[in-house]
């Protein structure tokens, strides 16, 4: 017969945030003059007390001698500490109302103030063991109950011994009276909660670390607010993401390491293999191996444009959403690319090289306005369009060529061939993707074409531009000046050398892979991906996913979510629906989408459901992955 499972949860700084009696200080000394040193003083007492450094007894009698607190503070205490319920308690009250015959509140700390916040949450007040303050006549506090078994040395495991709990117990709290239950032989398991505060002597004692609610009932295999602890999710971060980006998914709980540079494709598969989010930029290739390496990933966020340097078809087939930021860093690749075109136009980068040299060249020598004179650009996306409207408000010419039919903006031109648009401008700018078919798409020949005197610029991809052609027409005069900033072969760090044969040439702008690197722009993309990695693990929307249909769903409200990955196959729906039918389960809601490879299907169903179902799905033919969402 299965044994019932008893939750012994302790108050203070798990329950709660905080300790109940430091607030109290904060209240009941807010006009004393030595409030700053008395709080800090009963802050080093409680540590010491939790930590088993002093016994408890003498920590309670000290701290309330310190306080000065009066009957009058409980109100404001409890309605400070009610908005300081810890977050995991507080999306939790299903599982405490479901339980609340097996949850009982064991603290040291008081009744006056514990029974009116753990009540409101669902745990019956009788099921709440702690101290109780003693007044005086004008309601100052006293002192405590002293025949009151938690108010004295082991009064925690006396207490559960007491209540002759005939079954498992599990105890959840932060402090050393919480270790001692276990350490007595009265409980199962004791799990250190760590989401407020962090003992490393505590921990050391403990049979499980629980950095949250959701962790605990996870390993007890009960219903909680998450699906999957958020604390169990690792994020590799490569490359320097902005720390805005660290932050954000550390908040959303997620354990983050970060790692300054980009990884070989061997360092990286053997560095993702227990990895759940991955975020790169342009320098690190995530290839099939990589993937295949890859057990628990389930997202990988490209903090930059371009997602060439990941092999989205692999990602798709390993059911692994890729993500982007497709308009992030465009204004900052633009202001570039024409500061670029106003310098190289006026040859001012050699005249400041002159400069630094000691070389006064004063000279209108190769120097030209840009106003009338023609831009080209090749690739009219976000970043190329806007170039096209910021170009002509400076008096530029703008003519564009793209393999899609594009509206141009303001009084931009389409050309019908690259060949025209090569022919006809002054300046050409490369805003292309990355994609295979763009590979090495100016050369020799495309160089030839080109007016003499042309400027040129590349900010888009390396593999786009022949190096060696490039170096040729700079060397022979036909190009006036370049401006290089991605090139087919870059440093994996800043510590790592950069070698080019574009290194010396004369009006040539070289810069290391910048166009979107500004402040503001990182900001943008360290906000922007990390969301949309967070929206698809908590919902499964995959709204801007590059690689995914993408969806976008409702708020779960009352249910649990389905997500079934699978190979784009016939029948996969209905094999789907087959399943659920035979378990009788109603569906609140559905939704798929396919593409060329993979088919995503969300089912939203009623929380009451036989576990066999989710076996049952996962072994549907074509299955990639699934995952439920509370």
């Amino acid at each position: 017969m299965k044994q019932i499972k008893y939750f012994i949860i302790d108050f203070d700084s798990t329950f709660t945030q905080v300790e109940a009696l430091d607030v109290l200080a904060e209240i009941s000394l807010k006009d004393n003059e030595n409030r700053s040193k008395a709080i800090e003083e009963i802050k080093t007492i409680t540590d010491q007390g939790m930590e088993g450094g002093i016994s408890f007894r003498e920590s309670l009698k000290r701290r309330i001698d310190i306080l000065q607190a009066n009957q009058k503070d409980l109100p404001e205490l409890v309605e400070r500490l009610s908005k300081l319920v810890s977050p995991s308690f507080q999306r939790n009250t299903e599982f405490i109302n479901k339980y609340r015959e097996q949850i009982y509140i064991v603290s040291n700390g008081f009744k006056d103030f514990i029974v009116p916040i753990v009540e409101k949450l669902g745990i019956k007040s009788t099921h709440v063991y702690a101290n109780e303050f003693e007044y005086d006549t004008d309601g100052n506090i006293i002192g405590f109950d002293e025949n009151n078994i938690l108010s004295g040395n082991n009064g925690k495991p006396k207490q559960i011994e007491s209540l002759k709990l005939d079954g498992e117990v599990f105890v959840l709290g932060d402090g050393f009276t919480d270790y001692e239950i276990k350490k007595a032989g009265l409980a199962h398991k004791f799990y250190a909660f760590t989401e407020n505060v962090r003992r490393e002597k505590i921990l050391s004692e403990a049979d499980h670390e629980a950095p949250s609610l959701d962790e605990f009932l996870f390993t007890q295999k009960l219903e909680r607010a998450h699906s999957y602890p958020k604390n169990r999710i690792k994020a590799l971060l490569l490359e320097n993401i902005h720390d805005g980006a660290i932050q954000r998914l550390r908040k959303e709980g997620y354990q983050v390491e970060v790692y300054p540079s980009g990884m070989t494709e061997d360092e990286l598969a053997e560095a993702v293999k227990d990895v759940s989010v991955l975020g790169i930029r342009s320098k690190t290739i995530v290839t099939r191996k990589v993937l295949e390496n890859a057990k628990r990933l389930l997202s990988i966020g490209a903090f930059c444009i371009g997602t060439n340097q990941i092999d989205l078809v692999a990602a798709q087939r390993k059911g692994v959403a890729v993500f982007n930021a497709p308009f992030s860093n465009t204004r900052s690749v633009v202001e570039l690319a024409l500061a670029e075109i106003i310098l190289l136009m006026r040859n001012l980068p050699d005249k400041m090289n002159q400069m630094h040299q000691g070389k006064w060249n004063k000279s209108a020598s190769g120097s030209f306005e840009v106003r009338g004179k023609t831009l080209g650009i090749i690739g009219y996306g976000k970043i190329g369009s806007q170039l096209s409207v910021l170009a002509e408000s400076i008096g530029m010419n703008v003519q564009y060529f793209d393999l899609e039919e594009k509206l141009g903006l303001g009084n931009a031109n389409p050309c019908s061939t690259l060949e025209e648009l090569l022919s006809t401008s002054h300046v050409v700018s490369i805003h292309v993707d990355g994609r295979s078919e763009n590979e090495w798409m100016i050369g020799d020949k495309e160089f030839g074409q080109m007016k003499d005197g042309v400027v040129f610029i590349n900010l888009s991809r390396g593999h786009i531009v022949d190096i060696d052609a490039l170096k040729k027409y700079i060397d022979n005069g036909k190009i006036h000046g370049a401006s290089v900033d991605v090139f087919p072969e870059e440093p994996l760090s800043n510590d790592h050398p950069f070698k080019s044969p574009l290194m010396g040439l004369r009006n040539t702008i070289l810069t290391p892979h910048v166009g979107g690197s500004t402040l503001e722009a990182q900001e943008n993309i360290a906000d922007f991906v990390p969301s949309k990695i967070i929206e698809y693990i908590n919902t499964g929307s995959t709204t801007n996913s590059v690689n995914f249909p993408n969806i976008t769903l409702p708020s779960l409200s009352q249910a649990h979510r389905f997500i079934h990955i699978h190979k784009n196959e016939p029948g996969v729906l209905a094999d789907i629906n087959n399943v659920l039918a035979k378990h009788g389960i109603n569906i609140g809601g559905q939704y798929l989408k396919t593409n060329d490879i993979i088919g995503y299907v969300i089912t939203d169903i009623d929380k009451n459901y036989d576990e066999e179902v989710i076996k049952d799905l996962k072994l549907i033919k074509g299955t990639i992955r699934f995952r439920v969402l509370y």
